[in-house]
């Protein structure tokens, strides 16, 4: 693996689909060596996580890192709060516009950079039932469109 290669461990497939996602951020965040090992063997679920603002600093809540097998009695809380990294004047502006109405941080993705675990936050605004149906339809419509060209192309060959 080279210097600036990114390995994406885990996604947050579901935020997308939930959430407007406005802006994402990286940050780095405090582990202990099991969870390390366990993140590096994708052994990390995204799913109804979050991150807060509490004081000065920055927490993720609900991550489930499984332990790590050969860990015995040095294993980890799979559920525990962690502190994400980050400087403090970015959590400032976030705490700010956290504070704005309707939006929080969700992690997008858990990646391994320069064999650093790296969490990308997103910005995110709740969407409505129907905001989804719209994103559901339009996907349809783009496939529909794509198989009727591919379709077309076909058959101008023959």
């Amino acid at each position: 693996m080279s210097d600036n290669t990114i390995k994406v461990v885990s996604t947050n497939r579901k935020a997308r689909h939930d959430f407007h996602i406005e802006d994402s951020f990286e940050a780095g965040i405090v582990l202990t060596g099991t969870e390390v090992k366990s993140i590096r063997n994708n052994k990390v679920n995204l799913k109804d996580s979050y991150a807060k603002v509490e004081g000065a600093e920055l927490f993720l809540y609900n991550m489930h890192v499984s332990p790590y097998d050969p860990g015995n009695r040095f294993n980890h809380d799979p559920v525990r709060t962690r502190k994400l990294l980050m400087h403090k004047a970015e959590i400032g502006r976030l705490a700010g516009k956290i504070k704005e109405k309707g939006y929080a941080l969700i992690p997008l993705k858990i990646y391994l950079r320069q064999g650093l675990v790296k969490v990308e936050l997103g910005l995110a605004r709740g969407k409505k039932k129907y905001d989804k149906r719209r994103d559901i339809a339009e996907r349809d419509r783009k496939r529909e469109m794509e198989r009727d060209m591919k379709d077309k192309a076909i058959k101008e060959r023959i």
